[in-house]
Order: C-alpha cells, then structure tokens, then sequence
C-alpha cells in the first residue's frame, strides 16, 4: 500500500508496515527539553524511581526561555535542569556558554537527523520536519516518559498534502508561505494531522525559510510539518557532525491524503498575520492602506531570528534609522549566528540604526522578557504567535509578519512593505 514520508518514517521505527490511525509505539531518536518545561519531566522522571535515562545521547536540554536568569523564580527553575544535566553527565546540555534557541540550536548542531522520531516538551518542535524528519511537541510528562523508557505511543496522523508553486516573489520567504495557509486552513484545519510541504516552490527556499514553515504547522494545529530532503537539505547538513546516520524517506505517488492545498506563491505579497490569532492573515498591502502605526518592532524566536534573518533586516536597516516613537529589538538564534552577524558587520547596522540586539533567548517571544509589550502598545513581530497578552500586556496587539517588514515597518514607525523602501 502506498505511504506517506511520515507513515514510512514511522514504519521504519517500528518495524512493520504502519499507515494513518494506528496506535503504534515508536523508539525516539531525540527527546528535546528546556529550562520552562523540563524541572516537570525531572520531577516525573524522579517520582518513577527511574536511575538512569533510557537513552543518554538521545536526549537535549537547552536553556532558552529565560537564560539569562530575569529573576529568583527563573534561576531557580534553570538550577533544577542543570543539576539533572551534571548528575547524568549529560552530552548535549546547552547552557549559556553555548546558547540558543532549541529549534535553531539542535540542527546547528547536528542533532536533528533525517528519519528520524523527535519529541520535545515544546509545540514548536514540529520546526525539525524542514529536515526530513517527524518532529512533534508533547506535554512533560509524555517527555519523561520518554526518558524513562525510550519510546512513546503515537496515533500515525493522516497527512496534508501542500503544494506550492511558482517562485516566490521580493520578499516573500517561508514566513509569508505558512501565514497563507494558516489564512486558508485556519488554526485547527490541521488537527492532529502532518503538514506535508512539496511542490516546485520549494527548491527555491533556503533551510532558513524551511524552518520558518515547518515551525508553524502548529499554528494550524498540526501534529508536525515535514519537508522531503533534497540538495537544499543536504548543503545545510554537510558540514556537520552527524549524531547519526541519515535516513531519507518520500512520499510514494499515489499515497492517500486527508487533503491537498495548492498555493501558488508567485502570486503572494508579504502576509500579515493581524490580531490575535496566525490566521487573520492579510497582505502587507491592506495592512498599508490600514496604516498602522508601530511602537515596537522585534526580529528573532525559532522561527525568524536565523542569519538570514539578520542579514534581510541589515539589508533594509543600512543607513538608515529606526522611527523616533519606535523600538527595535533583535535577538539572534544562536551564539554562532551572533557570531557570524558580527563577523559581517551587521550588528554595527542594528546599533547605528537605533535597534536593540540582545542575547539568544525565546525572551520577548512568549512575554518573557527583553522586550514584553505594555498596556495599548502595537508590534510588528517575526514571532510565530499574537494571542491576546502574548508578548506582554492584554491589551497590546501583535501583528506577525518577515522580518524584512519588521525592519522597514521599524523605520517607518508603522507597517509598511518592504518593497517600497
């Protein structure tokens, strides 16, 4: 019968032929956790009797949230992760001597393999189906689980099949393509479903829009994205040390859908994600014509602080200076995309430009800190959600967009199109 790249990626884990709505047990190559949702798992992993990790290498805590510590309470709950992290000698501990955000950090590292089964105590775990494999987000204690035994039970979801096609216009990245069908489908019309990313499109989209893509199919409530390996895919791993051997899997032709969206993303402007929901998407044009005028801009999370990122909005940024009544905050993924943003001048251009570059972190991303919205203010964020208090106060609003808008929408003062600076 004919499969999907999940239902063969699931197969291969568990060692028979298996397709959409069975209940199947599957080894987890990587279980991800961080200093928010792991002192729970901890806590589980603890209360079970459990000694020793099931297995050692296929488990990661990154320190994302709040690190640095902004308070007691913060400093307290990463001390929890990082005693667990030194009482199990812990491989792939990242603490802020080697930070970054996990969905950036762990394929930086070459910890996300193709083929493989990957879950984390975080919903934007389904960002590691950009490279080929089945990534998914779980609750703490489906996390220790996990820990304890080395597998976990799964419903294999059914499959979306989205075609894209065309080539993508100025300023139009995996960003803008998400938000699209996001708009379509809404924010359920994914339930419990894989987002299956294909067409020609997407040979022209680099790893960096690729995670953006694959980091919202929650936002559609999807199980997870998943784009097929191709060159694209292969570039981006080849300089890396592999934790483990590739293993790559496609669709079979004639393999059954839930359904098939096809989007043709030469006809796409930049999207606009309004308040408060991913899918009150608009294009950047309408949202021009609404003008509306900004108090903050922010460029960064797992799913738009990438290098690519940085470099689009030093592109904008050069030369010029951010609004007077606006802020501008930028927070790089990771300490080597800082690094190589440094290395090639690009934060000499956020800081003559009047922008606020900080640390790695999630931070601003989900109200943390670095950045947190007060009472009526406006921003334009490359962040993946806008819920009412998301980013601070309940009465802010958050508009999701690139982060070539955020850049010229920081200039402007309010949201504009890139195209036209």
């Amino acid at each position: 019968m004919k499969q999907t790249i999940t239902e063969k990626i699931f197969s291969e884990h568990v060692g028979r032929e298996v397709h959409a709505g069975q209940i199947v047990t599957s080894k987890i190559d990587m279980v991800i956790g961080n200093d928010i949702t792991t002192p729970i798992s901890i806590r589980a992993f603890r209360e079970s009797g459990a000694k020793k990790l099931a297995n050692p290498d296929g488990f990661s805590i990154v320190m994302d949230h709040y690190i640095p510590a902004k308070d007691i309470l913060s400093a307290n709950q990463a001390k929890i992760s990082r005693d667990f992290a030194y009482e199990h000698d812990l491989k792939y501990f990242f603490d802020e001597k080697d930070m970054g955000i996990e969905h950036a950090l762990l394929p930086e590292k070459g910890l996300v393999i193709p083929g493989d089964v990957i879950i984390g105590a975080d919903s934007h775990t389904c960002t590691h189906g950009a490279l080929g494999a089945f990534s998914t987000g779980m609750g703490s204690t489906d996390l220790a689980y996990a820990m304890i035994t080395g597998e976990n039970w799964f419903k294999v979801p059914p499959s979306i099949k989205v075609v894209f096609t065309g080539k993508p216009g100025e300023h139009i990245y995996g960003k803008d393509l998400i938000l699209e069908v996001i708009r379509q489908i809404g924010v359920d019309g994914a339930l419990y479903q894989a987002l299956e990313f294909t067409g020609d499109a997407i040979a022209h989209l680099d790893m960096d829009s690729r995670f953006s893509l694959c980091n919202m199919a929650i936002e559609a409530g999807g199980k997870s994205g998943i784009i097929a390996v191709d060159d694209v895919t292969k570039e981006f791993l080849k300089d890396k040390t592999l934790r483990a051997e590739p293993k790559y899997h496609y669709s079979d032709e004639g393999a059954s859908y839930a359904r098939v969206l096809e989007i043709d993303v030469s006809k796409l402007d930049p999207v606009i994600a309004y308040p408060f929901l991913p899918s009150n998407g608009k294009s950047v044009r309408e949202a021009v014509k609404d003008d509306i005028p900004i108090d903050q801009a922010f460029i960064g999370s797992c799913t738009n602080g990438r290098l690519s990122d940085l470099r689009i909005a030093a592109e904008i940024l050069k030369g010029k200076r951010v609004a007077k009544k606006t802020r501008l905050i930028i927070t790089p993924a990771t300490q080597k995309i800082f690094l190589q943003a440094q290395k090639e001048g690009l934060m000499d251009i956020f800081v003559e430009a009047g922008a606020v570059v900080s640390n790695p972190t999630c931070g601003a991303c989900l109200g943390g800190y670095m950045g947190i919205l007060g009472d009526g203010e406006r921003c334009v964020s490359t962040t993946n959600r806008n819920f009412v208090g998301r980013m601070g106060a309940r009465t802010s609003e958050i508009y999701l967009a690139n982060s070539a808008v955020a850049a010229a929408s920081a200039i402007a003062g309010k949201i504009v199109d890139p195209r036209d600076i």
